[in-house]
């Protein structure tokens, strides 16, 4: 079954145009494969206009969203508001701050973002990057684990995050990744500059492109039988070294 509740989703060509054209956030829109139309083509070009990729699937797996007249659409609705990193960064440098950002690549449990989330929000992060695909949706149940966090915090979606990291560091933010594969321990960093740590997905990690990009690769000391933690356990010990490094 689906993560998504079902007051998260609105169905029909119309309805999503309207959803669209009133300012809501699209989470991710499926299309039939093959929909034709003149309505269709509307929305295509709509979508166009608001950046947003469809996902192209069977009609079954619309079906399995809703026994009603879907018309070949069915598109999630995130309450949850999304920026831009390219807007965020600029702020907090002329606000006088020092940027600190976490990227999420591809993580897909929704109660590990939601509580990364809290996490982050509690420890002062300025935004989380999460990617436009292959990330967990931002549903009730991420909300819920968050403790309302979500709201709090700025959540960025990009397309790109290897360019996204080049941004940053374009930008002069220092960006850690972290993987047990390492040499360096997160406390032979320095976090108190501007800095971005990148958090992998649960099963592979951190992509290689975007591992590639990082400036340094980090790691928390291991000293039991296994060979790694829960991601959001992890994250949430690198982010309080970093507030311990900033408050000494």
């Amino acid at each position: 079954m689906n993560d998504q509740k079902k007051d998260d989703f609105i169905f029909g060509l119309r309805p999503v145009m309207e959803a669209l054209e009133a300012g809501k956030t699209i989470d991710k829109i499926f299309v039939q494969n093959a929909l034709q139309g003149e309505i269709y083509i509307e929305l295509k070009q709509l979508l166009a206009k608001h950046q947003i990729r469809p996902n192209y699937v069977p009609v079954e797996k619309l079906n399995r969203f809703t026994r009603k007249n879907h018309q070949g659409v069915v598109a999630f609705i995130s309450d949850v508001p999304f920026h831009k990193i390219e807007d965020i960064l600029p702020q907090l440098f002329e606000a006088g701050k020092t940027p600190f950002i976490l990227v999420l690549d591809r993580l897909t449990d929704v109660r590990n973002f939601g509580a990364i989330c809290r996490t982050a929000e509690c420890t002062g992060v300025d935004a989380v990057i999460i990617p436009e695909k292959g990330g967990a949706p931002i549903n009730s149940d991420a909300i819920k684990t968050s403790a309302g966090a979500i709201y709090n915090i700025k959540i960025c979606k990009e397309k790109n995050l290897a360019h996204t990291v080049d941004f940053l560091q374009q930008s002069g933010v220092s960006v850690f990744a972290a993987t047990e594969k390492a040499q360096k321990l997160i406390y032979d960093v320095n976090f108190s500059e501007p800095c971005a740590i990148v958090m992998g997905n649960e099963e592979t990690g951190i992509s290689k492109e975007v591992m590639h990009h990082a400036d340094e690769k980090i790691k928390l000391p291991i000293e039991g039988k296994t060979q790694s933690l829960n991601v959001s356990v992890a994250c949430g010990a690198i982010l309080y070294e970093a507030v311990r490094q900033k408050l000494g």
